[in-house]
């Protein structure tokens, strides 16, 4: 664990392993408005990749040998390699005393994903899942109304994400690589801000399917799930819808709410509105940079000591509950 007597004075100490357009693109510039940080070390299998990445943001340590990188003077890894990687590298990090933040999805399949939550309890290191939305202040606000019941008992919360994703080279579009299609790609953020805002999952249903694109993976998915406390959850995610209106919508006995342009990329800020019996309408607007308040949070719990507010058991229930729609559907078609 990170001296908590010494951190102060020292910056967080980052690793990075995968050398994607995400990485590059979001991750690495929301890490250098941090204070106190420190991007260290780079890993990619393409050594290249890791040596203009190295360059364009100033880092001295770049390596194609993961292990390598893995002496490198670091606190915490950030893993953003192809899905199928995530178990090795999670595993290997944590015995060599690394916390972790790793993309989503955890892994390729649930027992894995319970073995990478397991390994990093036993070695005493952080295990959290880059499940941006849920940091959204927009979205821990109307988490919060939910919670305190200021609308009324839960009904249902639906939350869409719909992109137009031709298949390509990109891994995700390889099962082997990715695990699956557009569920397990960004249906795993929807599930996750479903749980986030309602609750617990008990129940799960819905289809699986290629509406417009021929592919190994799939390019549609949509799910029914069942609340343990109350009310159900809908989502709808699709590699092929050229535009949508991508949006959460929270229905309660008393009143609703809606967060427009949170999911995606907007230029437009995600505003929340409120719908409540007796009241006039109220919106508010938030601009913000998911990435950005996640790492925060990371940060903080580091700097306390305490758990991450999205751990590795997150992402394991999350996969459980993607791999139970896979089966159903699959059980549909035979």
């Amino acid at each position: 664990m990170i001296n908590r007597a010494t951190i102060k004075s020292k910056k967080i100490k980052w690793g990075i392993a995968g050398g994607g357009r995400f990485t590059e693109e979001t991750f690495i510039p929301a890490l250098t408005l941090l204070r106190k940080v420190k991007l260290v070390s780079l890993h990619s299998r393409d050594i290249k990749r890791a040596k203009s990445l190295a360059e364009k943001f100033g880092v001295q340590s770049f390596s194609s040998d993961y292990d390598e990188f893995l002496k490198s003077d670091m606190d915490i890894v950030y893993i953003s390699s192809e899905n199928s990687r995530h178990y090795e590298q999670v595993i290997k990090a944590a015995k060599a005393g690394k916390h972790i933040l790793c993309e989503k999805p955890l892994s390729v399949n649930s027992p894995e994903a319970e073995e990478m939550v397991m390994v990093c309890k036993e070695n005493n290191v952080y295990l959290a899942v880059n499940y941006v939305h849920r940091f959204h202040p927009l979205v821990v606000k109307a988490k919060e109304l939910i919670k305190d019941q200021k609308l009324g008992k839960l009904v249902s919360i639906s939350v869409n994400f719909n992109i137009d994703s031709p298949p390509s080279s990109n891994f995700r579009f390889n099962k082997k690589l990715s695990g699956g299609g557009v569920l397990r790609d960004i249906g795993t953020h929807m599930i996750d801000l479903l749980r986030f805002l309602g609750d617990e999952i008990s129940e799960i249903e819905g289809v699986i399917d290629n509406l417009v694109y021929q592919s190994e993976v799939d390019d549609f998915a949509l799910g029914t799930v069942k609340f343990a406390k109350s009310g159900y959850g809908i989502f709808n995610v699709s590699f092929n819808s050229k535009k949508a209106f991508n949006r959460v919508e929270i229905i309660c006995h008393k009143g609703s709410m809606s967060i427009e342009n949170l999911i995606g990329k907007k230029l437009i800020a995600p505003k929340l509105t409120i719908l409540l019996e007796g009241e006039a309408k109220k919106a508010f607007r938030k601009r913000g940079n998911k990435q950005l308040y996640l790492l925060k949070s990371i940060h903080k719990s580091l700097l306390r000591n305490e758990t991450p507010l999205v751990t590795g058991e997150d992402g394991w229930i999350n996969m459980k509950l993607m791999e139970e729609l896979e089966r159903k559907c699959l059980s549909k078609k035979n």
